[in-house]
C-alpha cells in the first residue's frame, strides 16, 4: 500500500486519521482509555534501520524508492487523544492522527496493538474494581496477578493497565521497574511443597519477610494451616490467602478462627480464577482484598477493545513535509460498506455534563468546540506537536482522572449486567446517535 501510494503521489496527501470503536463489547457501558503513555513512547523509537531495510530488500517485499522513504522514517504531524483513564463510548475519536497519508499510516498496527490491548485490559480492570467497591479507600485492593497467562510482553502492558484503572498493585517486578506500578506477592504451593511440612514452611517464610507477610493456607488442610499459621507468626500475622475450594465458605469460618485466636487484625485475601461477577458475589464476605489473573489478562471476555483506525479526511492535493492543511482543504471520507459504515472529517470531542458535573452525552463535532456550557469537558489533548512528543504525564494522573471519570457517569454505568453504553453519543450539534 505504502509504495503504491508513493508511486501514484498519494503519500504526500495530507490525511486525518482516527482511532474509535464502533460499539462496546458484551454490553457494557463504557470503556477505559489505557496504552496512550505506552504508545508515545513506541512512537519515539518507530525507525527502519539496517536490519529491517535489509530484510525488506532481500525478499523484495518493496521497490528501492519504499526503501528510500522508509530508511529516513519520521513521524513529522500532530496527534491528539482522549488522555489516559478517561472513559470512551462508541464513536469516541480516542486518537487523532495527522500527518502525510504516507506517515500516518504506517502507525495503523503500532496504534492498534497497543490501544486495543491495553483498553481491554483497563475497561475489565475498572468493571472488577467497582466489583470490590470502588477505587480508593471505599473498596477491597486487587492485585495483579496474570503474568503467568498471557505473553511476558503483554503481561507488563497489562499491569500498568490495570493499575490505571485503580488495581493496588501487581506481582509483576518489571512493571514496577518499567512503570512504577507498586508490587507486591505471596508465595506459592510449591514453597510449602518443597519442605519437609507447612509449618517449617511457614517458619521459612516468617523468619525472612517478618509476621507482616501473607502466608498461603490451601495447600492442604485451611483450618489447620491457619492455626498453624497464627501459631508461627502470632496476632500480629499480615495476611493468609485462600487459592481453592469455596471461598465464599472458607473465607467465613477462616475470619471466625483468626477471631477467636487473637488475629483480628489478619487479612484474608482470596485468589482463584476471579472475575468481576464472582467478585460482586464475595461483596459480604468478610475478605480485605483479591488477587485476579487470567480473567483480567484476557480483558474478562474481551480481549480486545474492537478499536479501528480509519481515515477520516484528506486533501485532494499534496503538500510539502510538515506544510499543515487548512481544515476547509481537507476532504471527509469515510467508507460505506454494509455493517462498517464510517462518519467522514477531523473531528473534536465534548463530554456534556449537567451542572451537578454528571456525564450526559458524548458530542462529537466536525469544528473546534465553542459554545461549551459550564460543566463541559473537552476531551482531546495534544499528545505530539510536529513529530514531537508534547503529552507525557506520570501514571497517577491516569489513575487520578479514571477515579473523576468514573464518579461522572450516571448510577447505572456501574452495573455488571449488559445494557447500553452509559451516555449516548451524538455526532453534530443536532445530529444523530452512534
Amino acid at each position: 500500500m505504502l509504495q503504491a501510494a508513493l508511486r501514484s503521489g498519494a503519500a504526500s496527501r495530507r490525511a486525518v486519521f482516527e482511532v474509535f470503536a464502533r460499539h462496546l463489547p458484551h454490553g457494557r457501558r463504557y470503556g477505559v482509555v489505557a496504552g496512550t503513555g505506552r504508545l508515545l513512547d513506541a512512537l519515539e523509537q518507530f525507525r527502519f534501520g539496517p536490519d529491517e531495510l535489509s530484510f525488506l530488500r532481500e525478499n523484495r517485499i518493496v521497490d528501492e524508492a519504499t526503501l528510500r522513504y522508509l530508511s529516513s522514517y519520521r513521524f513529522s504531524g500532530n496527534i491528539w487523544g482522549y488522555p489516559e483513564g478517561d472513559m470512551y463510548f462508541p464513536g469516541s475519536p480516542i486518537l487523532v492522527v495527522e500527518g502525510t497519508f504516507a506517515e500516518s499510516v504506517l502507525l495503523e498496527t503500532l496504534a492498534l496493538s497497543i490501544l486495543n490491548h491495553d483498553c481491554a485490559i483497563a475497561s475489565a480492570a475498572s468493571r472488577m474494581v467497582t466489583a470490590a467497591g470502588g477505587p480508593g479507600q471505599a473498596g477491597r485492593p486487587l492485585i495483579e496477578m496474570g503474568s503467568r497467562r498471557t505473553h511476558e510482553a503483554a503481561a507488563i502492558a497489562a499491569a500498568r493497565a490495570a493499575y490505571i484503572a485503580g488495581f493496588a498493585s501487581t506481582s509483576n517486578l518489571q512493571a514496577r521497574f518499567t512503570y512504577g506500578v507498586p508490587s507486591g506477592g505471596t508465595s506459592a504451593h510449591a514453597f510449602t511443597l518443597v519442605h519437609d511440612s507447612e509449618k517449617e514452611s511457614f517458619a521459612a517464610q516468617l523468619a525472612s519477610l517478618g509476621p507482616g507477610t501473607t502466608l498461603l493456607v490451601d495447600t492442604f488442610n485451611v483450618e489447620q494451616a491457619v492455626r498453624a499459621a497464627v501459631e508461627a507468626a502470632g496476632p500480629r500475622l499480615g495476611a493468609v490467602r485462600i487459592d481453592s475450594g469455596d471461598l465464599p465458605a472458607h473465607a467465613v469460618s477462616v475470619r471466625a478462627l483468626l477471631d477467636s485466636l487473637g488475629a483480628t487484625e489478619t487479612r484474608i485475601i482470596l485468589t482463584g480464577d476471579l472475575d468481576e461477577y464472582s467478585i460482586a458475589g464475595l461483596a459480604v464476605a468478610p475478605v480485605n482484598g483479591y488477587g485476579v489473573g487470567t480473567s483480567l489478562v484476557t480483558g474478562s471476555g474481551a480481549p480486545t477493545a474492537a478499536l479501528v483506525y480509519k481515515l477520516v479526511a484528506r486533501s485532494d492535493a499534496p503538500l510539502p513535509d510538515g506544510e499543515p492543511a487548512e481544515l476547509d482543504a481537507l476532504r471527509p471520507v469515510a467508507k460505506r460498506s454494509v455493517g462498517k459504515p464510517g462518519r467522514g472529517g477531523r473531528k473534536w470531542a465534548v463530554r456534556e455534563r449537567a451542572e451537578s458535573g454528571e456525564a450526559m452525552t458524548e458530542r462529537i463535532l466536525l469544528a473546534p468546540p465553542s459554545g461549551l456550557g459550564p460543566a463541559d469537558r473537552v476531551l482531546l489533548r495534544e499528545l505530539v506537536r510536529d513529530g514531537k512528543i508534547t503529552g507525557r504525564e506520570p501514571l497517577a494522573d491516569a489513575r487520578a482522572r479514571h477515579i473523576a471519570a468514573l464518579g461522572e457517569l450516571p448510577g447505572y454505568a456501574l452495573q455488571l449486567s449488559r445494557g447500553y453504553p452509559a451516555i449516548p453519543t451524538i455526532f453534530g450539534r443536532d445530529g444523530d446517535r452512534a
